[in-house]
């Protein structure tokens, strides 16, 4: 233990319901550095952080493995208050701050300060008067201590993003005693200049004694303004740099440096991809999704071909897929084999062969409440008119057709069931990603998108979805669009792979392309590298 670190954590453990998602991790921090902790999504920065934050999280699920110091001392941190006790404040990625109140209101939320009255006296603190001109006082210095000019009294409702993730900075400051911040992804949302505005404030905090703990997937902002950093990777410690002894290109295999295994056993491949044959075409196309817009990409994918899309949470990535299918407003122009898209026609991509398994198969790809036989056959029936008898103009549910169906998906998939008419929200998380492909492949598509195909599905389940997606590309010629955070999974299975950063196509990139340009490329850096620069 150094002795200027007031952070140390050692051989930080923890466990979900037999996955082990952080193993030995080691993280230490000094006085007024800024440290970056950096890995792609599921590294483990969440969870540590949870950690260190005491979260209920970490406590109902059987707590953790390790120690946390805190200025030398060892202490147990089992809660919010116990971490703010210590010090420890955190700026969450989604906003914390009520609307209706001004910006004073939201920085003394639950530290409100006041004064006795003769009622109160007698009756107790809780009608004590509130003190408001001390509490803006409180308010006016934290903004003016981060360098926010804005009224203390304005209400929090209707400011820029800027301002709120600034608001939130305040709060924190504004606790006696603050030792200690923790940044997650702090300018995800925010503008080019609003970020770079925060990372000024940062160095100001920084200046005054107080570290900070800065996680974000942005290497020009961590070689900009942090003094170390930490790079997880698959929930295991990687490395501890300091930033002027190593590069974006090193950090970039930090992050990525893995072992390419493939997932499924190697096929026959007899394709003949041509870039004149073209099954989906993408020009200018916007999609406004909360958390993951689409800001105008061009992308062409090949018919017959795997194709991947990759990048961080947040990035757009899942709102390219909920852009065609009309799930979420787009605009710009969308093309299935020649054929314009209808983007503002809920159930116009089905019509022209395009199937999807979304990425939320309980809120939108499974009807929860019903069979799987009727989750399976419900689009076909809704688009295609089949399962379908028709007597004149009355049009009657074709039973024995559909459950025929049911069952050879059943068998197909190898979903694990009852039987037909066993409902979907008693199937296991696995069993239910099976059904939506299902439905998908039920639709007899030309294009089939897959969304996190294999998101909280075991092992077993997640080796048969990805064989079956190369069976269909292989032996049907299907063109198969892959969505995925699981950047293992695109290098193993996809042709190309189109990695999106904020909300744009950075790269169009091999399988084989090196780790370095993958992080480099996730990270939103443009630019390729040579294995030894």
């Amino acid at each position: 233990m150094e002795a200027h670190d007031i952070l140390r954590m050692e051989n930080i453990s923890k466990e979900y319901f037999g996955t082990r998602v952080l193993k030995n991790v080691h993280l230490s921090v000094r006085p007024g550095e800024i440290h970056a902790l950096m890995g792609e999504n599921g590294a483990g920065k969440s969870t540590l952080m949870n950690i260190l934050f005491g979260m209920p999280v970490i406590h109902n699920t059987g707590g953790f493995e390790g120690k946390i110091e805190i200025s030398g001392q060892s202490v147990t941190i089992d809660s919010p208050n116990k971490a703010m006790d210590f010090g420890i404040g955190m700026v969450h990625q989604e906003f914390m701050l009520i609307p209706g109140f001004t910006i004073t209101e939201n920085i003394k939320v639950g530290r409100e300060i006041s004064y006795p009255t003769v009622v109160s006296r007698i009756f107790g603190r809780q009608l004590e008067t509130l003190d408001h001109k001390q509490m803006a006082k409180d308010a006016r210095k934290a903004l003016s201590d981060i360098g926010l000019s804005i009224e203390e009294y304005v209400k929090v409702a209707g400011l820029p993003i800027g301002y709120m993730q600034f608001i939130e900075i305040a709060r924190e400051i504004d606790k006696a005693g603050i030792r200690l911040m923790v940044f997650d992804e702090p300018t995800a949302v925010l503008t080019e200049s609003e970020a770079d505005r925060l990372l000024e404030i940062m160095r100001l905090i920084a200046s005054k004694g107080i570290a900070i703990i800065f996680i974000t997937h942005r290497l020009d902002e961590v070689m900009a303004v942090a003094d170390r950093v930490t790079v997880l990777r698959d929930g295991e410690f990687v490395a501890t740099k300091e930033t002027k002894d190593t590069n974006v290109v090193e950090l970039a295999k930090l992050m990525i440096g893995r072992k390419v295994e493939k997932l499924v056993e190697d096929t026959a491949d007899t394709r003949i991809l041509s870039d004149d044959d073209i099954a989906l075409s993408l020009r200018d196309f916007e999609v406004d999704m909360a958390g993951e817009a689409v800001k105008g990409i061009d992308l062409d994918v090949r018919h017959g071909e795997i194709f991947g899309i990759g990048g961080l949470a947040g990035q757009g990535k899942i709102g390219i897929p909920n852009g065609i299918m009309g799930l979420y407003p787009a605009r710009g122009t969308a093309a299935a084999f020649g054929q314009p898209l209808l983007l503002d026609k809920l159930g116009n991509a089905l019509s022209n062969h395009i199937a999807c398994v979304s990425e939320d198969r309980r809120g939108v790809g499974l009807l929860l409440g019903e069979s799987i036989e009727h989750n399976i056959v419900f689009s076909a029936i809704q688009i295609r008119n089949d399962f379908v008898t028709k007597i004149g103009p009355v049009r009657l549910y074709d039973q024995p057709a559909a459950r025929k169906h049911t069952q050879k998906m059943i068998e197909l998939l190898d979903i694990r069931c009852t039987g037909p008419s066993q409902l979907a929200s008693a199937l296991s998380g696995g069993n239910q990603q099976k059904v939506c492909l299902a439905r998908a492949l039920t639709m007899q598509p030309k294009i089939l998108i897959v969304s996190e195909p294999t998101r909280g599905i075991d092992i077993g389940a997640k080796k048969l979805v990805l064989e079956h997606l190369v069976k269909l590309n292989r032996e049907q010629g299907m063109t198969i669009i892959m969505v995925s955070s699981e950047l293992v999974e695109l290098r193993s299975l996809c042709d190309r792979i189109a990695i999106i950063s904020d909300g744009k196509l950075n790269r169009i990139m091999k399988p084989d392309d090196s780790d370095a340009d993958f992080g480099l490329a996730m990270a939103g850096v443009r630019k390729a590298v040579t294995e030894d620069a």
